[in-house]
């Protein structure tokens, strides 16, 4: 099975970050799908995430049993913020987070798959 699966557009995935100060956060989010093989994640109401990932840009996302750490990029304008919008007719997109990731871990056969 292809890991990316687990975080196609539609599915809901877990987003987990940590602020400067090491105050851990995590939100339910629908995933965009990957763009440009990093995934894409509309922010519409993710006040403490957003605030944690300016100041650590690192995070970890649970997709069913796989996780994947990386790293985030966050866009107010440009492509993909503008494919935000366009796939949130119902909520104001506020940023576009695009994760790259660093590495893939698959939790049910627990080993490092990328």
């Amino acid at each position: 099975m292809d890991w990316k699966n687990n975080f196609k557009k539609g599915k809901e995935i877990i987003l987990a970050t940590s602020s400067k100060d090491s105050i851990a956060n995590a939100n339910i989010v629908i995933s965009l799908g990957f763009v440009d093989n990093k995934l894409l994640v509309a922010d519409c109401q993710m006040t403490n995430t957003i605030k944690n990932l300016k100041e650590n840009p690192n995070i970890c996302v649970i997709g069913g049993y796989i996780r994947l750490k990386g790293t985030v990029e966050i866009f107010s304008s440009g492509k993909y913020f503008d494919l935000c919008v366009k796939e949130n007719k119902d909520y104001d997109v506020k940023n576009a987070i695009l994760i790259s990731a660093k590495e893939v871990f698959d939790l049910d056969k627990v080993k490092k798959i990328f």
